[in-house]
């Protein structure tokens, strides 16, 4: 693929993706752009699923740039619950209870929602999608999954949303108590991630 100095618009304006994405794309020759910097507006998320909310947004982004775009959706899947809070893992007590989105109240309603049930098990999803242009019929798209478990006890200082709750018994820790480095490197965004870079390269 032949992307020295390629620009690709990011479907987001959240800086820490930004960084995320750029340090591991730019491998592939990619510079990211964000969205906001071109004057794009957040697109609609109307669906259920990640990947057509990661597609609508792409081609979105796409669209009103004219460049190649990527997009992510991402989210907590809890077995539990029937794969809620899903793709609303970010406004889960707002659209249930009203009020302001917040991490703090996210996650007393999931412990709330999970008391007296045995079944802990969740996994975080990350989905990108990659367009070459807003009507490619064939976008890149990957999945990384990280699989956990939901404790009732919050545990660690870092990471942010549901981290100090999602448990990963292979490090026998909760995300918000991994250092940034291995989160970096085992976390359901940085598989993606590095699905995709092996896509582009292949290109």
């Amino acid at each position: 693929m032949n992307t020295e100095h390629k620009q690709v618009v990011l479907a987001s304006n959240n800086a820490g993706k930004l960084k995320e994405f750029s340090a591991i794309l730019s491998a592939a020759g990619i510079t990211m752009v964000p969205q906001g910097q071109l004057g794009v507006p957040e697109a609609d998320e109307p669906f259920g699923t990640f990947v057509e909310n990661a597609l609508a947004k792409a081609r979105h982004a796409s669209r009103l740039t004219g460049l190649p775009a990527l997009a992510d959706d991402s989210g907590l899947c809890v077995d539990a619950l029937g794969g809620a809070p899903g793709v609303y893992s970010a406004r889960f007590a707002a659209m249930e209870q009203g009020g302001e989105k917040s991490d703090a109240a996210n996650n007393e309603l999931l412990v709330r929602r999970l008391q007296g049930r045995a079944d802990r098990r969740a996994c975080y999803v990350a989905l990108l999608v990659y367009v070459r242009h807003a009507d490619d019929p064939r976008p890149i798209i990957v999945e990384g999954v990280w699989e956990g478990e939901i404790v009732d006890q919050p545990q660690g200082e870092h990471g942010f949303g549901y981290d100090p709750h999602f448990y990963i018994p292979q490090f026998r820790q909760t995300v918000a108590q991994l250092s940034p480095e291995i989160k970096n490197r085992h976390s359901h965004r940085g598989q993606a991630l590095q699905s995709l870079l092996a896509r582009l390269e292949r290109e």
